[in-house]
């Protein structure tokens, strides 16, 4: 555990080793709680009012509800993630695979696999599923992209979380008056039927579901395609054994898609990894130092290998908050990679791997593009 600072001279703790992450992470809905009603420093005049992740810490979405109403929400969209409905969606998921790579090959030489395919992918898969419009994705992918980028200024930042709260509550009334086949249908259906289900709790799970459910992925593709690149022998190793899902369970160790979750906030006085934390903090957990941490992963922890063994990562949590959609983001992830590489086994970047732009955020990381070359012609 480490005590730092967050621009604008907000402190906090944060874990970053594989103890000390997992630890907290089993305290959820007890030691640690997500509600920001938890951190008086939030609301005392400590932090700014502009403070620029208010809009993040302050969403009104399912990561920020704890106990009873956080089980209850979240067992609503269970129904909608468990292993045998997302095994149904694999024939469409992998139609939406085809058709991007047709594209990318189209593109040609120089086509960028971030906006080509590693977004597109998930962004589709996760609208699709929810029933957002196809006309909607790119405005959903920007906000997201704005909203957890460090980098936006604050008035920015909370005018794009105004605009799609409001996008998500139209999306409500849509689907209230035309339902479709979908979860957001679903949802609305449960809250109308009076399942315990409110409007704004309905839009703060859809925030959480359509936000969440592409970010992580579009970063573990990228991230996927960045190490199997630079490490071409775990590449032939993949392609020979079609081992593409320890490709995805590696990746989810070494380069984590979440550098640090939002944060969570302690219910009482706790000692973390021989740190004392007083009650009313700020803490986070540091996915990416936790998947290379040697004392779990050993000394090689550092070094992207498809043959170790896992000696159990955090990529999807753990505990209560444990991700629901884990077993989407699985599937999705190997048939991607198993469908790249065999469409295109000659694929390199074009680009220097030290070049590559990762994304300005203190919550995800990943390549913001990927030039590549096909390699559909021989040398």
């Amino acid at each position: 555990m480490v005590e730092v600072e967050f621009p604008g001279g907000v402190p906090a703790y944060l874990a970053l080793t594989h103890t000390a992450v997992r630890e907290i992470l089993a305290g959820d809905n007890r030691t640690f709680l997500r509600d920001p009603s938890h951190w008086p420093a939030l609301h005392d005049g400590s932090i700014p009012e502009d403070w620029p992740l208010r809009a993040i810490v302050q969403g009104g979405h399912l990561a920020t509800m704890d106990g009873a109403d956080h089980r209850r929400l979240r067992g609503l969209v269970g129904k909608a993630f468990t292993p045998a409905r997302v095994q149904a969606l694999e024939p469409r998921i992998q139609q939406i695979i085809d058709g991007l790579l047709d594209d990318v090959v189209a593109a040609g030489d120089g086509v960028d696999l971030v906006p080509a395919f590693t977004e597109a992918l998930p962004m589709w898969v996760i609208c699709e599923l929810f029933g957002v419009p196809a006309g909607d994705r790119l405005r959903l992918r920007e906000w997201t992209a704005a909203l957890l980028a460090h980098t936006t200024p604050p008035e920015v930042a909370f005018a794009t979380q105004n605009e799609l709260q409001a996008f998500l509550h139209d999306l409500v009334e849509r689907k209230q008056r035309e339902p479709g086949d979908d979860l957001t249908s679903g949802l609305v259906q449960a809250r109308d039927e009076g399942d315990s289900l409110t409007t704004d709790e309905l839009v703060g799970v859809l925030w959480l579901m359509l936000v969440a459910g592409h970010e992580t992925t579009v970063h573990l593709l990228g991230h996927a395609i960045v190490a199997l690149a630079q490490s071409p022998g775990q590449l032939d190793l993949a392609k020979a054994g079609e081992r593409w899902a320890d490709v995805v369970e590696e990746t989810l160790r070494y380069r984590h898609s979440v550098m640090m979750t939002s944060f969570r906030f302690t219910a009482e006085d706790v000692t973390v990894a021989g740190v004392h934390i007083p009650k009313g903090r700020a803490v986070g957990v540091v996915y990416q130092a936790s998947g290379v941490d040697p004392a779990q992963h050993g000394e090689s922890a550092d070094r992207f290998d498809i043959t170790r063994e896992q000696t159990g990562h955090l990529g999807f949590g753990h505990g209560p908050r444990y991700c629901i959609g884990a077993p989407l983001a699985r599937m999705e992830s190997r048939l991607a990679l198993a469908s790249l590489y065999r469409r295109l086994p000659r694929l390199s970047l074009a680009i220097d791997p030290g070049a590559i732009p990762y994304s300005p955020s203190f919550f995800t990381i990943g390549p913001l593009s990927l030039p590549v070359n096909l390699g559909l012609t021989q040398p």
